[in-house]
């Protein structure tokens, strides 16, 4: 017990700390935005991201990943704010956590294991563009000054480090961010900063149940966007949680970190903020920084509120450049260099699953769509290729006149139609035997296709035999074959 809580606590303080307050920072200015998105006071994201990432913390599955407010879920609430408002979007959030404590406790964190490598590769490049594209507004139609800061604060992310000592000492995003606001107040430059985003909470959340009729046309209407959140939350959560486990060479419980969004999303709820889920830009800033345990997470939540309520006049003048030059950083280390490398390497069919998930991604900006698009042509693809690895040779015994077939692969819905055309039906023997020792049939697709061999050949005049099913492979043949009954010819015909 005492182990577990150092390790997952205290056994690396100093850099938990510091990058906590780097994310924080990074939080304020994301949570007002997704705010605006969604239709709701920035108060709303604010609580929220303080609600989630403090509780998290505690009951997360991924020690050192950040959760919070974003903007894959704020794009699903925009609709639901607009007909309904505020209160419908809280009982929205509340249904939302109950719905994902619920798949954690079907497990079914462990689906991650059906999403391939190259869907979460598009799903980290696509997500890049998404993070570098949402700083470009602030980089349009502005005074040089922004562009002067935006390019010193990248110069300081990525040149402080090689300081000797004091670079490894203190993460660069936070110097960033501090030299440049120092920077920008001194000389009194006229650019946007973080008070310009809205305007800041000044007291705690308190609790606050949802203002709406408890009926089941509230029921009715809160469910399909509570469904969406759900699954969007998870996904991304779960993917983060994915990328942070390759960056830290850790693992992480997938489905304890479902029951946990759904613990902070019904928190975040009763406290009057919307629905949120893991962070992969803040969550890379906060591994880049040093954080590494739940301290860190508990810190970004704890600092972001000490921030927006105690040093609010000084944070209201933080340079949104500063926080750009972060964000870019964020989205270069995000980008998977590597995948464009290895287009000429990897399969064509690999290259396709990533650039498919990369394009519905960016150009839906929904997580779901991309992934879910990305999973079932990563799925034809593997049928398609399994099809292929299943072959029919023959041989013929003219002393007793027998033809065997022995098969070889796997039989399903893919292959079916292969193992059918590989019988010559026309060939004039007494004896037929179809050997399929080597063989496993998998759905009732396949099993189809051996009821229609079998009976072809005896509609011939063939005496057939079917030998060495596995036992897997038996037991569907026996459930659902009809080769072997009294009227299969009438069965196959009625299927």
């Amino acid at each position: 017990m005492t182990n577990a809580l150092k390790q997952n606590w205290f056994s690396n303080i100093r850099g938990d700390l510091l990058a906590g307050t780097v994310v924080a920072l990074a939080l304020i200015p994301e949570a007002i935005a997704f705010s605006i998105i969604a239709g709701v006071d920035p108060k709303v994201g604010l609580y929220a991201s303080f609600c989630i990432a403090v509780i998290i913390a505690f009951v997360g599955g991924r020690p050192g990943m950040i959760s919070a407010a974003t903007g894959a879920m704020a794009l699903l609430m925009v609709t639901l704010v607009k007909e309904h408002g505020l209160q419908y979007l809280l009982a929205a959030t509340l249904l939302t956590g109950a719905i994902q404590i619920a798949a954690g406790y079907l497990k079914l964190g462990g689906l991650m294991r059906f999403v391939s490598r190259s869907v979460v590769t598009g799903f980290v490049n696509a997500l890049a563009i998404l993070i570098f594209m949402a700083q470009l507004p602030e980089l349009t139609n502005v005074t040089w000054h922004v562009y002067a800061m935006t390019a010193a604060g990248l110069a300081i992310i990525y040149l402080f480090p090689l300081i000797p000592t004091v670079g490894k000492l203190i993460p660069s995003p936070l110097v960033c961010i501090v030299g440049l606001t120092i920077v920008s107040m001194v000389m009194g430059l006229d650019i946007r900063t973080v008070g310009d985003m809205g305007e800041l909470p000044d007291t705690l959340p308190i609790f606050l149940w949802p203002d709406v009729p408890l009926t089941l046309e509230t029921l009715m209407i809160i469910l399909p966007y509570s469904l969406g959140l759900a699954v969007v939350g998870l996904l991304e959560s779960l993917m983060t949680a994915t990328i942070v486990d390759d960056l830290t060479d850790t693992t992480s419980d997938r489905n304890r970190e479902c029951k946990g969004q759904g613990i902070a999303n019904i928190g975040s709820g009763l406290l009057g903020g919307m629905a949120g889920c893991a962070m992969i830009g803040q969550s890379i800033i906060n591994v880049k920084s040093g954080g590494r345990t739940r301290l860190s997470t508990l810190t970004a939540g704890v600092f972001l509120l000490i921030l927006v309520l105690v040093l609010d006049k000084w944070l209201v003048q933080i340079p949104m450049a500063a926080l750009v030059a972060v964000m870019i950083m964020v989205s270069i280390g995000t980008f998977s260099w590597d995948s464009i490398r290895n287009l000429r390497e990897h399969p064509l069919s690999t290259n396709i699953v990533m650039l498919v998930t990369v394009i519905v991604v960016v150009a839906t900006h929904n997580l779901a769509f991309g992934v879910l698009a990305g999973v079932l042509l990563a799925a034809l693809f593997f049928a398609n290729k399994v099809g292929h690895y299943m072959l029919v040779t023959s041989e013929l015994d003219e002393a007793t006149d027998t033809r065997r077939y022995t098969v070889v692969g796997q039989v399903f819905f893919s292959s079916s139609e292969k193992f059918l055309e590989s019988f010559d039906f026309k060939e004039a023997v007494d004896n037929v035997v179809i050997d399929l020792s080597r063989a496993h049939f998998w759905d009732i697709t396949a099993v189809g296709a051996l009821d229609k061999a079998v009976i072809k050949f005896r509609r011939e005049g063939a005496d057939v035999e079917v030998i060495g099913l596995n036992e897997a492979s038996a037991t569907i043949v026996d459930r659902f074959g009809v080769h072997d009954k009294p009227d299969a010819v009438d069965q196959l015909m009625g299927h």
